[in-house]
């Protein structure tokens, strides 16, 4: 009866050392920025939007990725045009890319953003009336309607444009697919162990990488000194004294 008790007390541990691991990696699951690369800004301030590209995935797959790392307070009905994931202060407008429908562009715009430059009566077609009825409780919005349509609806916040050194500086560098590929957001990719480096930023020559080495002189030390030849100390037997070679 002791071992069965000990039994059900340890797995009662693993279960919830298991559940808490899955609380914890779910609070800590990589961001949009962390994700895609920026392509986009626009705004300042409070207001801003940022569009971010995912290549080779649907609307929906963004969506459930994105759901299945936060969950979202709203999240309008599957399409594979555009969808919406509505959190506190972020709104994340989902739509497929026109000129190249296997991407998906991911608009991450802040609540004050979609306040100043939305059209409340695009969104109706997405998101619960109630929602929106807070939202522009006190502002009227505008006439856009999302990244993929600013040419004919341009947000009143002003034009998008591509994003500066300074803005690609502040958003840290991202790997793709898990592949070990270090990818900086504007710049190339370099394997790591495909005889490059995450530290290397391309100014030597490739073809015949420099290599770090130690240089022994005929001393044989590190340090250009010569090596002293270390010897351990005798004790003659019986006579109680330490005596070194060489000396009596």
């Amino acid at each position: 009866m002791n071992t069965r008790a000990a039994w059900q007390r340890n797995l009662k541990i693993i279960l919830a050392l298991c559940l808490f691991m899955s609380v914890l990696s779910g609070c800590g699951a990589p961001s949009v920025k962390d994700t895609y690369p920026l392509e986009s800004v626009n705004g300042s301030g409070n207001a801003t939007s940022y569009v971010y590209r995912a290549a080779d995935k649907t609307v929906p797959e963004v969506a459930k990725e994105l759901a299945n790392s936060r969950t979202p307070e709203q999240m309008s009905p599957e399409s594979t045009e555009r969808m919406f994931l509505v959190y506190s202060n972020e709104w994340y407008h989902l739509q497929q890319d026109p000129k190249k429908p296997s991407d998906t562009l991911i608009e991450v715009d802040t609540k004050q953003y979609v306040q100043q430059n939305y059209s409340s009566s695009f969104l109706q077609g997405y998101l619960v009336a109630s929602l929106l009825d807070d939202l522009f409780d006190t502002m009227r919005g505008g006439s856009y309607r999302g990244y993929t349509s600013r040419d004919v609806y341009k947000p009143p916040a002003g034009q998008y444009h591509a994003p500066t050194k300074s803005e690609k500086k502040a958003i840290p560098p991202i790997t793709v697919d898990r592949s070990g590929s270090v990818i900086r957001r504007g710049g190339t990719g370099s394997a790591v162990g495909s005889g490059g480096s995450i530290f290397d930023r391309g100014g030597g020559d490739q073809s015949s990488p420099s290599r770090g080495t130690i240089n022994r002189n005929k001393g044989g030390s590190i340090f250009d000194s010569p090596r002293k030849s270390i010897t351990k100390p005798k004790t003659r037997i019986g006579s109680g004294k330490i005596s070194r070679r060489g000396r009596r």
